[in-house]
């Protein structure tokens, strides 16, 4: 019996930029269920980050509704989406971006200490461990490989135990191997806590250990494929 996480209908998200305004994405609709992998494809500005974004109350849609357990993501104000995010939401970037001043240890475990977790160190220390960088945890980002300031960042991700796991391009800035590293890592992960996972992927080794992968074109969904479907 399907339990939707996610929900979009007939979302649009149009930009002003130069040139005018742009439009990016066109009236997608799209059920994500809990404990799903979904991964998003398709060609450089087809829309997949913008997407990606969109669910995870990074944009505001333009048009339509987003519905993500429960909450319209279109009708919360900055202030409650950020609380939102934190309370039931991890993302990983591309780009790490972890806090350089920080070492990889207060990294993964400042989000939790603004949450209120008391035990926000302890937590921190264990995904620190579950990632394989238990002996980097006193380590700044700069002293630390790209795959392993991914690592930290999947682990702060993590460390809130989100209901929702979303990753834009998590590979997109490393080595096969250490892609192929972090791809185990961020399944593991999803496994450990039970979360619904979407990301976006160039990765056809990624997309296909998805449960299901939409293929988006020019703003829109192309494909809709499950695994089973697939094989």
């Amino acid at each position: 019996m399907s339990d939707p996480v996610l929900t979009l209908q007939d979302a649009a998200l149009s930009l002003d930029g130069n040139a005018g305004r742009v439009d990016i994405l066109h009236g997608i609709s799209l059920t994500v269920n809990r404990g799903e992998t979904l991964g998003l494809i398709g060609p450089s500005g087809s829309g997949k980050s913008s997407l990606l974004m969109l669910m995870g109350g990074l944009e505001q849609a333009t048009g339509g509704t987003i519905t993500a357990l429960g909450q319209d993501l279109t009708r919360l104000d900055e202030d409650t989406l950020a609380r939102f995010r934190r309370d039931n939401m991890g993302v990983v970037f591309q780009s790490f971006h972890l806090i350089p001043t920080m070492t990889a240890l207060e990294n993964v475990a400042t989000p939790l200490e603004l949450a209120g977790h008391r035990d926000a160190f302890a937590r921190a220390e264990a995904e620190l461990e579950a990632v394989g960088l238990s002996h980097r945890a006193g380590h700044y980002p700069a002293q630390l490989s790209g795959g392993e300031q991914q690592r930290v960042a999947l682990a702060r991700a993590s460390a809130p135990r989100p209901q929702i796991l979303l990753a834009d391009e998590p590979t997109g800035n490393l080595d096969e191997a250490n892609g192929a590293a972090i791809i185990d890592l961020l399944f593991g992960l999803r496994d450990r806590h039970g979360a619904t996972l979407v990301l976006v992927t160039h990765s056809h080794e990624l997309s296909r250990r998805c449960d299901r992968v939409i293929r988006l074109r020019d703003g829109r969904i192309a494909e809709n494929t499950s695994r089973e479907a697939a094989e």
